[in-house]
């Protein structure tokens, strides 16, 4: 299965947090599942961080955090023009520009979306979590 990590999930499994729900852990770890990362989440990272929402504790965050996905054996996702397309024909159960955009980009890639936000699931993907 191609599974897509929501932002906070991408930073909680780098993190190896405890609150990634089991089923997250065995989708996570399954070495026949391809996981994969949007732009759209370094995108939000960025805002984050500017915003003062999020420290990283390094000033090369964007380097550290490539390694990291490196070592995991995580794809990256570009943006595409199709991706933006789709979020223009979303409902608006969930207005969060970020999430809009990963909800577009796993439907059109044909991937389950790795979240622990439960809103998600009103859209016509497979939610992981």
């Amino acid at each position: 299965m191609n599974v897509l990590l929501d932002t906070h999930v991408l930073l909680w499994t780098l993190a190896d947090s405890r609150k990634l729900s089991p089923a997250a852990v065995r989708v996570y770890q399954n070495p026949g599942n391809v996981i994969y990362v949007s732009a759209a989440s370094f995108w939000e990272i960025g805002i984050k961080i500017s915003l003062g929402k999020l420290s990283l504790h390094t000033a090369n965050w964007t380097g550290e955090l490539g390694k990291e996905l490196e070592l995991n054996g995580i794809r990256w996702l570009p943006i595409e023009l199709a991706h933006c397309a789709l979020v223009a024909t979303l409902p608006f159960h969930h207005r969060d520009p970020f999430d809009r955009l990963l909800v577009a980009q796993a439907l059109h890639e044909g991937m389950a979306l790795m979240t622990a936000d439960a809103a998600l699931a009103a859209y016509e993907i497979k939610v992981v979590w």
